[in-house]
């Protein structure tokens, strides 16, 4: 182990070897992926001339495929272009993170620190020996998933006691568009509703969560958010998943959701110009109006400052009853209790893929299922008598 940590060199505490061992990773680090692009444009090249050979009598079929593998090409692309800025980023503030939480863990008594460092070692970096490199075409990662899924049915069993309701108007199979409130800052409510689905569903079916663009601004949040399914929010990604019969969780909301403040908790906000509409009409998907309550809770906004998060590449810096006056520890989500209403689904055979370009029905039924949710909400928060116990 104390070779695989010398190898990591952010972790190395040896300052003298630390910037020579950072710059010959880098090195091989371009080298090799220089080398792996060459060859998928290899690959790539030859492939394209396989279909150029049909003399102009490709099948749709043929046609179909190759849109699929550019997609899929453009979305591994971005996946390395992610994870080279972050491996080409400096090192002195990891540095610097590492030694503060070893100065911390000597304050509260914790006697080895090499063993806390094999922990998080072996949990987020993983061992070479072991690793499967097994990533479905967004990025999610099964190995990963079942290293950190304890710690979600934690929060999802403990911490938030999350109570679920309708999960049986989720479908057995095929695909179907979840499309709930947002709130809590961070997007848990996406965490939460994959969880529940997971764990309270007879068929135990996934859910994959769309999550917008600022999240991936941090520093290795982007990255685990790919791995624990996590998919960027746009249309292409969510139109490509319901064609192939994935259940999808979408928040029309937005930003201007997480960024509610909490006197406006539980009012739903505009849900833009309908495009999870479109897509219902596009794949022919029933959508399922979802009601998360409890999440407005967690991460309680009483100001945001935007002029502050704009150097950051953020929508907002939220300003909580614990952020930033606990610091770090203003980060944890209170324990609120929760409960997921799934409605009955509502769908749209009446209209085809044609109607996504009536705008005028867009928005009337993008208001219906707005509605549909807003009642859920207004009626689960009528009945509840604390918003700790429920």
């Amino acid at each position: 182990m104390e070779e695989e940590l010398h190898n990591i060199h952010y972790l190395n505490p040896n300052p003298a070897t630390a910037e020579a061992s950072q710059t010959s990773s880098q090195e091989q680090l371009f080298l090799r992926l220089e080398a792996h692009l060459e060859r998928m444009e290899t690959e790539f090249k030859k492939t394209v001339k396989q279909f150029a050979k049909q003399d102009g009598h490709r099948s749709s079929p043929a046609s179909a495929d190759l849109s699929e593998m550019v997609h899929n090409l453009e979305e591994r692309l971005k996946m390395v272009s992610d994870e080279v800025r972050q491996a080409a980023a400096p090192r002195q503030k990891k540095s610097q993170l590492i030694k503060l939480v070893e100065g911390g863990l000597h304050l509260l008594g914790t006697t080895s620190t090499h063993a806390v460092r094999d922990f998080f070692v072996k949990t987020w970096f993983g061992n070479a020996k072991e690793e499967s490199f097994e990533f479905d075409d967004f990025g999610l990662d099964p190995t990963f998933m079942e290293k950190v899924k304890p710690f979600f049915d934690f929060l999802y069993q403990d911490y938030w006691r999350v109570n679920v309701k309708g999960v049986h108007h989720i479908p057995r199979d095929g695909r179907g568009l979840i499309v709930s409130n947002h709130s809590g800052t961070l997007p848990y409510d996406g965490a939460m509703i994959r969880v529940g689905v997971l764990n309270e569903h007879p068929a135990r079916r996934d859910v994959r969560f769309l999550v917008e663009d600022f999240v991936y601004h941090f520093p290795f949040l982007g990255t685990f958010m790919y791995r624990t399914g996590g998919v960027r929010a746009c249309p292409e990604n969510a139109e490509r998943l319901l064609n192939k019969d994935h259940l999808v969780a979408v928040f029309p909301e937005g930003v201007k959701g997480i960024g509610k403040e909490f006197k406006n908790r539980y009012r739903l906000q505009r849900f833009g110009r309908g495009g999870f509409i479109k897509l219902a009409l596009k794949t022919r998907s029933p959508i399922i109006p979802t009601a998360v309550i409890g999440a407005e809770e967690i991460h309680p906004i009483i100001y945001k400052s935007t002029a502050l998060a704009k150097p950051l590449g953020i929508p907002y810096i939220p300003i909580t009853p614990t952020l930033p006056w606990l610091g770090p520890l203003g980060l944890i989500p209170l324990p609120s209790k929760w409960t997921i209403v799934f409605a009955e689904p509502i769908r749209f055979d009446r209209y085809g893929p044609e109607d996504a370009e009536d705008q005028m029905l867009v928005n009337k039924l993008s208001e219906m299922v707005r509605s549909n949710i807003q009642d859920h909400l207004s009626e689960e928060i009528k009945n509840r008598r604390s918003v700790w116990f429920g």
